[in-house]
């Protein structure tokens, strides 16, 4: 993560540098569509563009992930209790024992 961190970082500071020497007007064209503005505000146009689809691609992942941590918290949970009821099962059945072992007649087998 950091170094993913590192990197995007870096490119985006290249990218700022990049753009404040670059000011010059340039041309666009998308299909019929055409536009000018200065190369800086394309360059970062770009980065910025690359950034939103980058996110958008990982989103899937990132929601699996947190569902995935979300149950297997819950599944957690889940066996902390069972096993909860179990050492009070077992606290109970050794309160019977003794009781058991201090109550009945000595000689039975």
């Amino acid at each position: 993560m950091r170094f993913s961190l590192i990197v995007a970082l870096i490119i985006a500071l290249l990218t700022l540098i990049f753009a404040y020497q670059n000011a010059a007007l340039v041309v666009v064209s998308l299909g019929t569509w055409q536009f000018q503005a200065s190369l800086a505000a394309i360059a970062l146009l770009t980065l910025f563009l690359g950034f939103v689809m980058g996110l958008l691609v990982s989103l899937p992942a990132i929601m699996r992930r947190g569902w995935k941590s979300s149950r297997r918290k819950q599944t957690i949970q889940e066996l902390e209790q069972a096993l909860d009821r179990q050492q009070q099962t077992i606290a109970d059945q050794k309160r019977r024992i003794e009781f058991l072992e201090r109550n009945l007649p000595q000689g039975i087998e």
